[in-house]
């Protein structure tokens, strides 16, 4: 018996996207913007060159809400293997949410709010595939006295690239002296809006969420000055893949954990050492002893690309590993790819084979990102 097609969503700013002539396509369940009649590689060049403006509405935005900072962060950091407690208000921690076994059951950024009268809640951004598993998850296992809280009456909206500062601050004063992982309540033409700087690309920028019943005059705003243009889901991949960030269901996933996916840097010193959370007995045990396998970047050579799930051989011809992510990068105008390989093959400089169409494409083991990031530190 057929099944009855899935409802897909929209966010606010599904009809701006139609106007604006884009490719509409599924993805996590939300009709989303692939493209814009310029096309992939010049939305790419121009987030690297300029600024870009991303829909990003379909991710999950949440509070966790407790009695004080002390009592919401001890909850998370049961579930979270990243040093919460120890966020200083108005900074933002890239973390994971673990299972039992160790894997990631979704990555996601924790803001603790600057306002002293926000002191017990911390907001969350998660996935669009994951969020309705996150939310589960975490409901389930928090602690009496601390709550979820889903926002489901904002959106969200990035601009990414060199030219985000100086075009954002013309609308949002306070954002030009804002440090990376930081975030702030603010205005944006008189409309309340919070941000973040961070984001997606490799590239500066900021993270906006507002009002989504405010959010189409804002980017109708941003889109008018001319160093900004919308940018799709096919260059927001391309541009991740360049800067060696993680995409859930592909490079991260219930069975991987964050030492394999070279995810160390995001799990505080002392948690390292003293566990606490969900799967932190496989996950120190793994940073004591190192992983079987590590994800890692990797260059064919010429110019075919690898995609997801080509084998990596070694020169004896062993399958040693897996493509999780692969493309044609443009500002390194050539193949790039991500992977996880056995741990014995995953220094950079180390030479690999990729199964394509049946045959031995050479390939080599590089240090990840590809194209350096441009954050503001």
């Amino acid at each position: 018996m057929a099944t009855a097609p899935e409802t897909l969503l929209r966010t606010p700013l599904y009809d701006l996207h139609v106007k604006l002539g884009a490719r509409i396509v599924p993805f996590a369940g939300f009709e989303m913007p692939v493209q814009y009649p310029t096309g992939i590689l010049t939305e790419h060049n121009w987030t690297r060159s300029s600024a870009g403006l991303f829909d990003v509405s379909h991710m999950g935005q949440a509070l966790l809400v407790g009695p004080d900072h002390a009592t919401t962060a001890r909850a998370i950091e049961k579930l979270v293997p990243g040093d919460v407690a120890g966020l200083a208000p108005g900074r933002i921690r890239y973390t994971q949410i673990t299972n039992p076994e160790g894997g990631i059951i979704d990555d996601l950024m924790i803001t603790r709010p600057a306002a002293p009268g926000d002191d017990g809640k911390l907001g969350i951004v998660v996935n669009a595939s994951r969020k309705h598993v996150d939310y589960a998850w975490l409901s389930g296992h928090l602690p009496k006295g601390v709550t979820l809280e889903p926002i489901e009456d904002r959106a969200l909206v990035a601009l990414q690239g060199p030219k985000a500062a100086q075009v954002l601050a013309r609308y949002c004063t306070k954002v030009a002296d804002m440090a990376f992982m930081s975030a702030a309540q603010a205005e944006f033409d008189g409309v309340a809006c919070a941000v973040a700087r961070s984001g997606y690309t490799g590239e500066d920028g900021y993270e906006i969420s507002v009002a989504a019943d405010k959010v189409e005059a804002m980017v109708e705003t941003l889109l008018a000055d001319p160093e900004v243009k919308p940018i799709g889901l096919g260059a927001r991949d391309s541009l991740r893949l360049e800067a060696g960030l993680c995409l859930y269901g592909h490079d991260i996933d219930e069975e991987t954990s964050p030492v394999e996916a070279d995810l160390v840097w995001s799990i505080g010193k002392k948690r390292r050492s003293e566990g606490g959370f969900t799967g932190a007995e496989r996950i120190t045990r793994e940073i004591a002893e190192g992983p079987k396998r590590k994800r890692v970047g990797i260059r064919p050579e010429g110019r075919a690309p690898a995609r997801e799930n080509t084998v990596v051989i070694n020169e004896e011809g062993r399958a040693i590993g897996l493509v999780t992510s692969g493309g044609f990068g443009p500002t390194v105008n050539g193949p790039v790819a991500m992977g996880y390989v056995e741990t014995a093959y995953a220094a950079p400089g180390t030479k690999i084979n990729l199964v394509v169409r049946d045959k031995p494409m050479p390939a080599q083991v590089v240090a990840l990102p590809f194209t350096p990031h441009n954050y503001k530190r």
